[in-house]
């Protein structure tokens, strides 16, 4: 019997994650390439052999995915695999009409087939969209289980973006570690903060090998969810975090209806500075969708280490690149600190963009007046900073949750805007913890 040929379309995670954990070593498949979006600079490199396993000596082309039906008939593919997060249903169809149109079948893979099993209790934190919290959410669980006496590891989701084999398994325990081993921003903003905390984060490509390295010095892991992305492993408990900033996308993004579905607790994030009826929304979609899932109230109260730096202040506001772009949130931290504390004007950087932040611009226009922390790449930092220092204003709100301005040679004045999880009324992390009996 022939092998069937596959696609996969990814976005370097979800993808090769996919791949190595249900066609790798697989003589029943013949994954013929990769396909790859939302991210810049990943398609024209190839999954490399040392990684595909016997089957692939050559390793996996990358593709970009505007080349998608011409690789179906190249390749004479059988099936599609779509391996991508943070989208609305209409656009899943309509690739699943792209590929149907071309003759082929379109597969969605589903939990069974794609969560790796711990010899560890594992506690996964997701999202229904990119940019609700899950970060604070997951540094709030760590401090939680570490008061518990625990020792916790947390694993990232990935991002894949330099030498995926030096990348097979990354282990940050230092801010050391992430100069070593060539973070782009994005993957700072994300290991940073676990780091400060003492804590230890791994991520990488293979994710069964990362959690058997994990496995070694924790008794708890905690899965620390990218996009909306499902988890990676088994979970004894899942945490999902909703905003009530974005109501009813929680019903309509991919996968994260799934992941809401999925939770043993769903987090109702941001309510300090949600509209009552958007915050009602997102409750009752939640309690018809999963009605068996504890409900957390929470807000994410902001901190600035220099206010004096906003107040009458023009101001260029930062914030997280990925929330902005695929996101589609039309504000941030910074913004919401920014008019709290009267700011006399938020300056369009747009008329100040180069290269690549021009690009990300054209690519999302959506974004506005905001500037996102795009930083795929040690060129991409570079326009970031050349685009932060062209802009005429008196100083940065920097909305990230790191300090960009340890990382970019900024020529004026910068303030930070921290957040952390706060829970409100009865319904807590530790509750669902302790009711669980992890703690």
């Amino acid at each position: 019997m022939s092998r069937k040929n596959v696609l996969i379309m990814g976005a370097a995670g979800r993808d090769f994650h996919n791949f190595n954990v249900l066609f790798r070593d697989n003589e029943d498949y013949n994954v013929v390439a990769f396909t790859a979006t939302q991210i810049p600079n990943i398609d024209g490199r190839v999954y490399p052999a040392e990684l595909a396993g016997k089957l692939y000596p050559d390793g996996i082309k990358i593709y970009e995915e505007a080349e998608l039906v011409d690789l179906i008939k190249k390749y004479n593919v059988d099936e599609v695999v779509f391996s991508y997060s943070d989208v609305k249903f209409n656009y899943v169809m309509t690739k699943a009409s792209i590929v149907n149109a071309a003759g082929v079948s379109f597969r969605l893979l589903g939990a069974d087939e794609t969560m790796v099993k711990s010899s560890k209790p594992v506690i996964a934190v997701l999202a229904v969209r990119t940019g609700c919290g899950k970060s604070q959410t997951s540094r709030k669980l760590v401090k939680i289980l570490r008061d518990a006496g625990k020792r916790v590891v947390a694993i990232r989701h990935p991002m894949p973006y330099g030498d995926l084999v030096k990348q097979k398994v990354q282990r940050f325990a230092t801010i050391e570690d992430l100069k070593t081993q060539n973070c782009t921003i994005e993957e700072i903003e994300e290991y940073e903060p676990h780091i400060a905390l003492g804590g230890i984060i791994y991520a990488g490509v293979d994710y069964e090998a990362i959690v058997r390295e994990a496995e070694k010095e924790a008794d708890v892991i905690l899965w620390d969810g990218g996009n909306n992305d499902m988890s990676f492993y088994k979970a004894d408990v899942t945490f999902t975090v909703v905003d009530p900033h974005r109501p009813g996308h929680e019903l309509t993004y991919y996968p994260g209806n799934t992941c809401l579905r999925m939770a043993d607790a769903v987090i109702v994030n941001k309510m300090e500075s949600a509209d009552g009826a958007d915050i009602l929304t997102v409750i009752n979609n939640t309690k018809m969708v999963n009605p068996n899932a504890t409900i957390i109230e929470g807000a994410s109260p902001l901190t600035v280490d220099k206010p004096e730096l906003i107040t009458g202040k023009r101001v260029l506001v930062v914030e997280d690149g990925p929330t902005l772009t695929h996101g589609e949130m039309k504000y941030g931290a910074g913004t919401v600190a920014s008019q709290k504390l009267g700011a006399a004007e938020i300056v369009d950087p747009r008329p100040y963009t180069v290269n690549s932040i021009t690009a990300t611009y054209e690519k999302y226009p959506n974004i506005g007046i905001l500037l996102p922390a795009m930083g795929y790449g040690e060129a991409q930092v570079k326009d970031l900073e050349e685009t932060i220092n062209r802009v005429d204003c008196d100083s940065v709100v920097i909305g990230t949750p790191i300090d960009l301005g340890r990382i970019l040679n900024i020529n004026k004045p910068s303030t930070r805007v921290m957040y952390e999880l706060q829970e409100i009324g009865a319904n807590t992390l530790e509750s669902v913890l302790k009711a669980k009996g992890i703690i």
